[in-house]
């Protein structure tokens, strides 16, 4: 479905196959993504201010949570990335006493981390200023907007995880 601007900037689908195609900033997966990283600076800028963390370090935090004790394998595959990218902010957040490292009961060769009281904080501190912030973003939306948006974003990322897998494929 190709899309058009109409007037006040908003896309509708085009109804004439003659019309030029509209730049890649007003298609919808450009404008989400603009959304996203608009969305990711303030988390940045938020977590940084409220806990002192880098990007890296509050992802961390952010994932280890309230849950028991996991691998840094585990941890890696939570966030996103490797065990290497993520080894300097474990050690900085050691260093800073916001995890605790200790041995597996179960498999002495594998390290686990989990949050000491005072990531137990900075934990929280991310989840009321992520709750804040959503609140924020979602607050002029009716309840019956905000379900159907939900509905269309769960749509969008199924589809969108299609096309990631066709392009896996596509190598």
């Amino acid at each position: 479905m190709r899309q058009t601007e109409s007037k006040g900037g908003a896309t509708s689908p085009a109804a004439e196959p003659t019309e030029p195609s509209a730049p890649i900033t007003v298609m919808l997966s450009s404008r989400l993504m603009v959304l996203a990283n608009l969305l990711k600076r303030g988390a940045i800028l938020r977590y940084k201010r409220l806990t002192g963390l880098s990007s890296v370090e509050f992802g961390l935090v952010a994932s280890l949570g309230r849950r028991p004790p996991m691998s840094v394998a585990r941890l890696a595959e939570a966030v996103g990335q490797d065990k290497g990218q993520i080894s300097r902010a474990l050690a900085n957040l050691v260093a800073r006493k916001l995890i605790a490292k200790s041995a597996n009961p179960n498999d002495s060769r594998e390290v686990l981390i989990s949050l000491t009281a005072a990531g137990l904080a900075a934990h929280d501190a991310i989840v009321d200023g992520a709750q804040e912030r959503n609140r924020r973003l979602l607050e002029d939306l009716s309840e019956a907007e905000f379900h159907a948006l939900l509905g269309q974003v769960d749509r969008l990322t199924a589809i969108a995880a299609e096309m990631l897998e066709s392009e896996k494929n596509a190598r």
